[in-house]
């Protein structure tokens, strides 16, 4: 199983999506400091998650996330869950 995330920076305001097969993993990845884009940004929260069977639907599924390029269409998916 894969899943697509969403993460939100309460301190940066902003969003971040991915793609696992192990979301608690990831989360604690994201969590600790790395020197990495998203170390600016802890603590990450899920605030929003699709699972897919395949891991091509998951990547699918992200890049069509992302391609919206809308923080407007990302609050609206987090509403909906």
């Amino acid at each position: 199983m894969y899943t697509v995330y969403i993460l939100h920076s309460e301190s940066l305001g902003r969003y971040y999506i991915g793609y696992t097969n192990n979301l608690p993993r990831r989360l604690s990845e994201h969590n600790r400091i790395k020197g990495k884009y998203t170390d600016i940004g802890i603590p990450w929260v899920v605030v929003y998650t699709e699972t897919f069977v395949a891991k091509r639907e998951a990547m699918d599924r992200e890049k069509y996330i992302k391609s919206m390029k809308s923080k407007n269409f990302i609050i609206e998916l987090i509403a909906q869950w």
